[in-house]
């Protein structure tokens, strides 16, 4: 879509002689005070100039960037807000942050929720990966990780705060009076947004080929088959970009140097490579804006003007230049890498952890074509030191970011040894494709760039995709999101029916001790049961669904309630049976399974207690991944770069305990969800993300506060105790914790204690004996097993002395019948095919095993034997095969001549 020329012609720009011109290069209107101007400003329309603009503000950091953007909005009626992490968290849609405007999408853009505060200013780290190749090679114009200064006005109907033009000239003071830019250096050039599902006009501010803001305004809704619908709202939603406010007015050679400052030398330094030529970087980025990294072609030709403005060899500026953007690449990388692991990212397979471990092994892979020998964990160990105090997460997290990047480091070192192995495999095919590579990258986490070298031995000829890792970011940036149809465990024709009843009143949670109630019947369906109220819970947030029993109070007839659902806000109770004296308007009385709810209540309140013990003891990375809660144990998965340790294992449930003897308050809380965020942070999603207005919370007192929906005791003295009975790996980034409390530990040490006493009776033992008696036994074990190895030497050493091969063409080949021992079957049969042309064959009835030395095909001898009926098979130089019937040694003999 694209707006009409009327909604960029402003009273601003008309009352301040701004006037609309046509770029002669890109042909895109553009509004500028200088009559004389002919091109937009903007790249590739023009080189950038800006280091030639007499521009009146000393050098900015991009810390004092920073602030003057907050402070000039915070003196002019705006409420500066604190950033969000760069994980979008309070997103199902949507793994990371990638600008200020993700803050508040989807529920105050659509109306849902007010904002935190209106107007509002914010500086929010974002991170895209779509242009993570380009990242180095336009020096500074592309990065992953970046700040987006804003300043948001939401308009309501009944409420307006400003739009257009009062935005614009916020931008234009901003730019000529804090930042001192000539005004006719000042240039608007008229554009579109899409983002998030929303859509509107907007202007993008340049100065001398740089783009320093983009102005949108938001007033579409993009609908699922592609059409605008206008929204209730209309959104003031800006971004001025901070590393390129400091770089206009640092002027630095790159981008690079106004962000990071002595931390490019400090980079070129451990990363082992020789520094770039200032007068160099300089020219290459005054000349950068005509790089379009998806053309090669215009790198060349980069690189060509630079080589003709210094005089300088073509070769040289190409080698300068490429070493000069892998570094570049490396400062912007482990930026990303920190931030992200410093707000809660688990490197894993799946996920956000996916995206996370994308960008160091792309680091990795840069280090390892640099040929430096330098951790990565040093280089993000620099950032962390650089940027501790803009952002005090990083050192707060430091021991878990340098330890799950060393690890990560690990992990790819490991990988690299299958690279000949998978090149090999990738040699075979006739044609390999990007979608091949993908998969490659996927299954085993090789990057193409070093299967390249591998591939050129066997002489394979492959194009390698230039933005290879944007097209795998892309493929993982998002996340589909279910419907509350997609969640529940009903038929699609009892959706229709639900969908004309009004919404259920909530006993639960009025009263979550309730047992019992009263109720009037607003719908029965097969052996589907509507009531206008209920206190049986439905299933949702891991807990499952109450059971109990529904009582016609006519009839006095009593239905099972065997599961209870939710859609929406309608509470389906499923019976056993349909219920044939029941009818719409009907009252009935409900009763809960009271023993197995107040199970169900124990195991939800402490997977609450167990997180915060764990996020305690392993660090503020982890995240709930999953839970479930059954009237039997509790189960909690939680992300985690690293299997659990017996020490670690101990102190989480030492930590809970301690929580459950404190006997603390248990409270569920109702609050505005902005309200909520604000106060609390995003950690308050730990469960899901609900989508409403108002979110309920539950506290358990200075322990922990998150959204739950579930029931829950109202102190921590009533779960009585908590073991962990289990812990294991589940995928990767993922740990399970399974765990006990209340009546079912007492089950759980009952069933402990049984399997102790029959174990006790089998080895003879009592109780208080066991280990002792067991201890014992190993012993004896262990010298029978000696004693057993020394007779198989001997064994071996007889059989070996006495056995005598048949020959077959100068090959030959050994016989051994009649010997149980499979293990010291191998061991012999290894020993017999150690040299070349040996076959040596081991009979124990219909059952064979058969080894070959290296230099001889076993398929052909399987393959031969199998001719008269039978299965197995086998690799390398040895099978296992079971014949139909019995052959003699003499049959064989002749089926293996056969093969030969």
């Amino acid at each position: 879509m694209k707006a009409s020329e009327e909604e960029y012609r402003l009273n601003f720009f008309i009352k301040n002689d701004f006037k609309r011109k046509i770029c002669k290069s890109c042909k895109t209107p553009f509004w500028t005070r200088d009559e004389k101007k002919e091109y937009c400003s903007d790249i590739p329309c023009t080189d950038y100039y800006f280091f030639d603009i007499n521009i009146k503000s000393k050098p900015l950091t991009v810390k004092e960037a920073r602030e003057k953007f907050l402070s000039f909005f915070e003196k002019r009626g705006h409420t500066r807000i604190p950033p969000k992490p760069v994980l979008a968290r309070w997103r199902e849609d949507l793994y990371l942050t990638i600008a200020s405007i993700v803050d508040f999408q989807p529920h105050v853009t659509s109306g849902l929720v007010p904002p935190p505060a209106n107007p509002l200013v914010v500086s929010q780290p974002s991170i895209r990966l779509e242009d993570i190749d380009n990242v180095g090679i336009t020096f500074g114009r592309h990065l992953t990780t970046f700040e987006m200064a804003a300043h948001h006005a939401f308009n309501y109907p009944d409420h307006y705060v400003y739009w257009k033009d009062e935005t614009t000239a916020y931008a234009t003071e901003f730019f000529t009076k804090e930042l001192g830019i000539p005004e006719e250096e000042l240039n608007f050039k008229e554009s579109w947004w899409e983002g998030g599902g929303n859509a509107g006009p907007c202007l993008e501010v340049t100065v001398g080929g740089l783009e320093l803001a983009t102005l949108v305004f938001m007033q579409y809704k993009i609908t699922d088959n592609g059409n605008y619908t206008p929204l209730k709202l209309k959104i003031v939603d800006t971004g001025y970009g901070v590393e390129r406010i400091a770089w206009v007015t640092q002027k630095t050679p790159s981008a690079f140097h106004a962000i990071y400052g002595n931390l490019v030398y400090k980079f070129f330094n451990k990363i082992g490579v020789a520094y770039i030529d200032e007068t160099l970087l300089k020219v290459a980025s005054r000349f950068a804006g005509k790089i379009d990294p998806d053309n090669p072609d215009t790198i060349k030709i980069h690189r060509q003007m630079v080589s003709k403005e210094l005089g300088i060899d073509i070769k040289a500026v190409e080698e300068e230049l490429d070493r000069a953007a892998k570094v570049f690449q490396i400062l912007d990388h482990t930026k990303t890498i920190m931030l992200m692991l410093a707000d809660g990212l688990v490197p894993s397979n799946s996920g956000e952890g996916y995206l996370g471990r994308l960008v160091i092994r792309r680091a990795l892979k840069v280090l390892r074509l640099l040929k430096s020998d330098v951790r990565l964990y040093e280089l993000v160990k620099e950032q962390i030191d650089f940027w501790k105090e803009d952002f005090p997460q990083v050192l707060k997290n430091k021991d878990y970011i340098l330890d799950a990047v060393e690890l990560e480091q690990q992990r790819f070192e490991k990988i690299l040894e299958k690279v000949p192995s998978i090149a090999s495999t990738l040699a075979r095919k006739s044609e390999i494709t990007t979608e091949d590579l993908i998969q490659v990258y996927d299954s085993n986490g090789i990057p193409p760039d070093l299967l390249e070298e591998e591939l050129k031995k066997k002489s394979v000829k492959f194009e390698l995709p230039r933005n290879f890792y944007a097209l795998v970011a892309k493929r993982h940036q998002t996340s589909t999101i279910k419907s509350a149809y997609d969640k529940v465990k009903l038929p699609k024709d009892m959706l229709e029916y639900i969908t004309a009843l009004q919404p259920t009143e909530k006993l639960y949670y009025k009263d979550q001790y309730m047992r019992s109630f009263e109720g009037k019947v607003l719908g029965v369906y097969k052996n589907y049961l509507i009531l206008d109220k209920t206190t049986f819970y439905p299933e949702g947030g891991g807990q499952l669904g109450d059971t109990g029993l529904i009582i016609d109070e006519k009839s006095s007839k009593r239905y099972e309630v065997i599961d209870t659902q939710k859609v929406n806000d309608v509470i389906v109770h499923i019976l056993k049976e349909e219920p044939s004296t029941i009818k719409v308007g009907d009252n009935v009385r409900g009763e809960i399974n009271w023993e197995r709810r107040y199970r169900l209540m124990r195991h939800h309140t402490v997977t609450h207690v167990i997180l915060a013990a764990a996020k305690k003891v392993l660090g503020e990375h982890v995240w709930q991944a999953g839970a479930e809660k059954t009237p039997e144990k509790g189960r909690l998965d939680i992300t985690h770069h690293k299997t659990l340790t017996e020490e670690e294992v101990k102190l989480i449930e030492n930590y809970a305990n301690s929580v459950i003897s404190d006997r603390r308050q248990v409270k569920p809380l109702e609050m505005n969800r902005m309200e909520a965020e604000m106060k609390y942070g995003v950690s308050i999603y730990e469960g899901g993300v609900p989508n409403s207005a108002t979110i309920r919370l539950l506290e358990i007192k200075d322990w922990d506060i998150e959204s739950c929906g579930g029931t829950h005791v109202s102190n921590t003295s009533e779960i009585g105790a908590v073991k962990i009975i289990n812990v294991e790996r589940i995928q990767d980034g993922v740990i399970r914790l399974e765990y006990v409390g209340g009546p079912a530990l007492v089950d759980y040490i009952r069933e402990t204690e049984a399997k102790i006493v029959e174990a006790s009776k089998i080895i003879g033992s009592s109780p208080d004996q066991l280990t002792s008696r067991l201890r014992r036994l190993l012993n004896e074990i262990e010298e029978k097993n000696n004693l057993i190895i020394q007779y198989r030497r001997i064994i071996e050493t007889e059989l070996l002395n006495n056995l005598k091969p048949y020959e077959i063409n100068g090959n030959k080949i050994y016989i051994i019948e009649g010997l149980g021992d499979e293990e010291e079957n191998k061991e012999i049969l290894r020993k017999l095919t150690s040299t070349d042309n040996t076959i040596a064959i081991s009979i124990s009835d219909n059952r064979l095993q058969i080894a070959t030395s290296k230099n001889m095909r076993i398929d052909k001898i399987v393959e031969e034997l199998l001719k008269g009926g039978g299965k197995g098979g086998g690799k390398g130089t040895f099978a296992n095969v079971i014949l139909n019937s019995k052959k003699s040694k003499e049959e064989i003999i002749e089926i293996v001549r056969k093969s030969l």
